[in-house]
């Protein structure tokens, strides 16, 4: 299937001043695949060592020499590696972690040499290494589950794809086109965005054998529980994996998850789930300006699952239930639209940057409010919320752009898209004026050129 990242991998190889690249990403989201089909379109020799697999492959890099490396590598192989027609893959780095500070040598003596890594896991290396790491010697790419537009190329849907890479707020989309983006959409909230559970549906069409695929993914995220359990009770980590998706688009409390265990346990269990990439944080913040994270909350934050199909299958929906819903807010009380927004929203940017979540909240009498998304557009911040159909109530948006006088906000509903001007009152009684921008669930891809 095609990945929008293979676009960024063949920047990256032709790039001035090409450095090793990381790829970081939750397990299962397809990163060997893409090395692997990578070197297949770029006419590359791929060679691939898998150190999970093959620990004792660790000996190969004892020298500092690149070229000592390689001679090693070739008495294995028992192939010539060549800079100009080789790709050098290291993956599954987490087993060795120690190995990711000899990428500097490659930067350094040897960067004709196109090298990747990637590794599950690798935020708590990342986090906890005690070697020195090549800072300002390597790149990063951050790859998560397949975008809808993704899944729509996955389904030979190119047309379909072309359409809403080509459509402007100008144009109106025809009931046809706009109904069967929606019907696919359903499919994209039930089945995903990991790759083996896109390729299950591709081929069966079976949700029965889509979920099969589901639970097996599941399970293996269970499975590095083991790995964990020095530090942490596996226990304690499946109690907060199976919460994330009760609590979508709810403020995460502790004691919801387990009132037995101490705050500060569970607090602990949650930093590990997200540094394993299972969990994303919506991180609550003033959203008084860019950049977001110079003034968060930290308090309040809610959750979202690493993927929307398995939220799906933990949740027990299924795609008649799915199909049968008027409106995608109304599934789940909205937690599953409020998770595949934000799930998206982790897709649109730069693949060099790490994907945050913000959202903003307010606690005051008589004059509450919460945004369920808050993302910055250049300069600008821009409040974003998940609604149902056209008529949703927006009392705290329109408070929210009353208290920051800024100009434009974001609707994501399952409506055609529109734009109009606000002019009303909040309810503290003062007059608000801005321009909403509604957009469809399938649109929120293109959130940052429809901006523009």
């Amino acid at each position: 299937m095609e990945r929008t990242a293979l676009n960024v991998l063949t920047n990256w190889l032709t790039s001035v001043g090409r450095k090793p690249l990381v790829i970081r990403g939750a397990r299962q989201v397809g990163k060997t695949w893409l090395v692997r089909h990578f070197a297949k379109t770029v006419g590359k020799t791929l060679v691939e060592l898998n150190f999970e697999k093959q620990p004792s492959y660790a000996s190969f890099f004892s020298s500092n020499d690149p070229q000592q490396i390689l001679l090693n590598l070739t008495a294995v192989t028992n192939e010539k590696i060549s800079s100009e027609h080789s790709l050098l893959f290291l993956d599954e780095i987490q087993a060795v972690p120690q190995l990711l500070s000899k990428l500097r040598w490659f930067s350094e003596d040897l960067p004709q040499l196109p090298v990747i890594v990637a590794g599950s896991l690798l935020e708590f290396v990342l986090a906890e290494h005690s070697f020195s790491m090549p800072v300002g010697r390597i790149s990063y790419m951050h790859l998560e589950p397949l975008s809808f537009e993704e899944f729509l190329l996955a389904n030979d849907k190119k047309s379909l794809f072309d359409y809403l890479k080509a459509y402007d707020l100008t144009l109106k989309i025809p009931l046809a086109i706009h109904e069967q983006l929606i019907m696919l959409f359903k499919a994209y909230l039930l089945v995903g965005g990991l790759p083996s559970a896109v390729a299950n549906w591709i081929f069966n069409h079976s949700p029965d054998r889509v979920s099969q695929v589901q639970y097996d993914l599941l399970a293996t995220y269970r499975d590095d529980f083991a790995k964990y359990k020095a530090r942490m009770a596996g226990e304690r980590l499946e109690e907060v994996m199976i919460a994330t998706p009760k609590m979508l688009g709810q403020k995460f409390v502790f004691s919801r998850v387990n009132a037995s265990h101490p705050s500060i346990t569970m607090k602990q269990v949650l930093t590990f789930l997200e540094k394993a990439r299972i969990c994303y944080r919506v991180q609550g913040c003033a959203a008084n300006g860019v950049p977001l994270a110079a003034e968060i909350k930290e308090k309040y934050f809610k959750e979202i699952f690493l993927d929307t199909g398995l939220c799906c299958a933990m949740l027990g929906l299924n795609l008649s239930q799915i199909n049968a819903a008027t409106e995608i807010t109304l599934i789940n009380q909205g937690g599953i639209a409020e998770q595949v927004v934000g799930q998206l929203f982790r897709t649109v940017e730069p693949s060099y940057i790490e994907p945050t979540l913000y959202c903003w909240h307010r606690e005051e009498q008589g004059a509450s409010a919460e945004i369920d998304y808050i993302v910055s557009h250049g300069s600008q911040v821009i409040p974003v919320e998940v609604k149902a159909g056209s008529t949703g109530s927006l009392k705290s948006l329109h408070l929210f752009m009353g208290l920051k006088k800024f100009n434009i906000a974001i609707r994501i509903n399952s409506d055609f898209p529109s734009k109009m001007a606000i002019k009303t009152k909040d309810n503290l009684g003062n007059c608000v004026e801005y321009t909403l921008v509604s957009l469809p669930f399938y649109l929120v891809g293109e959130i940052h050129r429809l901006l523009g």
